[in-house]
């Protein structure tokens, strides 16, 4: 079993990996003592331990978390999650995809929603299509 440090570090690879370096980076230096066992927990336990599982590729993560982002209307995690998508290899076309499924079991107006989001995110989003 993984020690809390070699989760921690297993964890902080897979985050930079998703999220990018300066994702993550930013993250850190707005820690303060209210966050920082926040910070802690979220590197050892959801990048350390689930994002880090072999069971799921990244690619097939970033589909369950937009699909769950959009259900629960999680705005600014989708947004962040986007990106992250279009990194773990995504492309607009299969996150559009996702978007339409999650109209039919989440609603319209997430879907709505979602769309908007994605909108300004790949605008401003270097090298995507919507980008350019």
């Amino acid at each position: 079993m993984a020690t809390d440090q070699e989760r921690h570090d297993q964890g902080m690879t897979v985050r930079r990996a998703v999220l990018s370096d300066a994702h993550v980076d930013r993250s850190i230096a707005a820690t303060t003592d209210l966050t920082a066992d926040w910070q802690d927990f979220i590197t050892r336990v959801a990048w350390g331990d689930v994002w880090s599982r072999p069971g799921l590729d990244r690619r097939s993560r970033s589909i369950a978390v937009l699909s769950s982002l959009i259900a629960h209307g999680h705005h600014e995690e989708l947004a962040m999650h986007l990106r992250a998508a279009l990194r773990n290899g995504l492309t607009i076309d299969e996150i559009r995809e996702v978007i339409l499924q999650s109209a039919i079991y989440s609603g319209v107006p997430a879907a709505n929603s979602a769309f908007r989001i994605a909108s300004e995110v790949f605008a401003a989003e270097p090298g995507s299509a919507a980008g350019d």
